[in-house]
């Protein structure tokens, strides 16, 4: 059975983490799950500890020494996956807005279909989006729809953050050169894929809004997305060697 791991990015997400984790840990599949927390003050981090006495080799914590950004927590743990041998490496929030069970629809359009990477796509069959103000639905469609067109790339959620990559692609990416920290990353990821050659599949999901804990989407967030879109239009992509 192919092994995979669940990447959870962590910063105050003590009312989620251990749901999350026994939601994943639950599947059928035998799913691994990192956590990288970056210095959480609510004690996250210290819930994920007591939880790997009894999921034991399945679950993992990294600790970071402070708050460092959506990007480069996935680039950490895409890092510590490759070094261990992990075949599909996955992108997942801990706050329940993607749901656990969608994991298994993820992993079958990569495994089945040999597909690079298969996004969690809230866009590419309507908008899927659940308790969102109208207003949040309206700049995250958009949004996607400007960074589309500008990089001419056909993937309907550009922003989307629940992702399966199988780990052939992710080491042939030079992961050191990725700019973005916020959820521009998420952006660059996919372009940078998608230059290189790699099949890429929307599988449709519903996306909730979190129920416990605060969002961490920001005004700065969505200023480095813009820029770096442009910047990112007229950069040349090259695999790693």
């Amino acid at each position: 059975m192919p092994s995979k791991l669940v990447v959870i990015p962590t910063y105050k997400e003590r009312e989620n983490i251990e749901k999350i984790i026994r939601a994943v840990m639950a599947l059928d599949g035998n799913f691994n799950i990192v956590v990288v927390d970056d210095a959480s003050p609510d004690g996250t981090a210290q819930i994920v500890k007591t939880l790997i006495g009894e999921f034991h080799d399945r679950l993992h914590i990294i600790e970071r020494e402070g708050k460092l950004g959506l990007g480069t927590a996935y680039i950490t743990a895409f890092k510590w996956a490759l070094e261990r041998g992990y075949d599909f490496i996955f992108e997942m929030d801990a706050d329940f807005s993607h749901n656990p069970d969608d994991l298994l629809k993820l992993f079958q359009a990569c495994n089945d279909d040999n597909i690079g990477i298969s996004i969690g796509s809230r866009y590419c069959n309507g908008v899927s989006v659940i308790n969102w103000p109208i207003g949040r639905v309206v700049m995250s469609y958009f949004a996607s729809y400007f960074v589309r067109k500008v990089l001419r790339m056909p993937v309907y959620d550009c922003t989307a953050g629940f992702i399966c990559y199988r780990s052939k692609v992710l080491s042939t990416i030079d992961l050191d050169a990725v700019k973005m920290k916020g959820y521009g990353f998420q952006i660059e990821m996919k372009y940078t894929t998608y230059k290189l050659g790699v099949k890429i599949k929307e599988v449709p999901i519903i996306f909730v809004d979190r129920k416990e804990g605060t969002s961490k989407m920001s005004s700065s967030i969505f200023g480095e997305a813009f820029w770096g879109v442009i910047k990112m239009r007229f950069r040349s992509f090259k695999a790693k060697i």
